[in-house]
């Protein structure tokens, strides 16, 4: 195979990995789109907070996966113990906060080393800057078109945004985070934040099946939009993938450079 050749399959593996992540990405969501919506916030109010929490919590596991595993961890064993103990006494604030709290204890007993630190810091911040940025201009281009929109729109729309977003900041994010105090705790608040997402997660889950004779209603509503969702982020994957390469972009680096941290 020659050079060109290889380079050539580089790129279609490359596009294939950011198109299979970005229908991961466009399925949370619009999960996250119909679970903020059922909590009563409003239309673009929902879709930014979506696209916020799915962009920081999948650059967290796109670009510094071990520290979002410890995390994930922390989050269900400390959900699972706070449910055992709280009975029916049970608040999505105190959940969140236990998770993340075991998530940050789990975190700092672990030596990450300074790179690690800056590095998942920075990701996980690049993608929440580059979800609520997203999630902001598909909001108000919505409100600038007469016809609905449909989330297979919205999650494309919201998964190229964030795709390109993240890349183009991503380097210099995490060389700024280097450089400050907070990058010293970088991934023991990184595990705290995925933690108290994934309490969040079971509380929202336990609050489903805990309703008689609606929870399968309830979830049928959740995971109605999953296949557009899908699309629709495979959709975005690819229009980003595309853009980055076009523009001379690498895409098939999951950790940015932080020989500079």
């Amino acid at each position: 195979m020659t050079r060109s050749q290889d380079s050539a399959v580089n790129k279609f593996l490359a596009l294939l990995v950011w198109g299979l992540a970005g229908a991961l990405f466009g399925a949370m969501f619009v999960i996250l789109r119909a679970l903020l919506d059922g909590m009563q916030f409003g239309g673009w109010q929902a879709l930014v907070g979506a696209a916020c929490i799915a962009g920081m919590t999948t650059a967290a596991f796109y670009s510094a996966m071990a520290v979002a595993l410890v995390g994930a961890t922390a989050g269900v064993l400390a959900s699972i113990g706070y449910l055992m103990l709280a009975h029916e006494a049970i608040d999505l604030a105190h959940i969140a906060g236990v998770s993340a709290i075991v998530g940050l204890v789990v975190g700092m007993l672990l030596d990450w080393g300074a790179r690690a630190n800056a590095g998942a810091l920075g990701v996980t911040l690049t993608g929440l800057l580059a979800g609520t940025a997203a999630g902001l201009f598909v909001a108000i281009a919505l409100t600038l078109t007469p016809t609905p929109s449909t989330p297979i729109v919205e999650a494309a729309g919201v998964v190229a945004l964030v795709g390109v977003l993240f890349q183009l900041n991503v380097q210099w994010l995490v060389e700024a985070c280097g450089g400050s105090w907070i990058a010293r705790i970088g991934s023991p608040l990184v595990a705290a934040l995925i933690a108290a997402i994934i309490g969040m997660s079971i509380w929202i889950t336990v609050g489903i099946v805990a309703m008689p004779g609606t929870e399968a209603i309830a979830v049928n509503r959740l995971l109605a939009g999953v296949p557009a969702g899908l699309m629709g982020g495979l959709i975005g994957g690819l229009v980003a993938g595309v853009v980055l390469q076009t523009l001379g972009v690498r895409i098939d680096r999951h950790m940015p450079d932080c020989s500079n941290c």
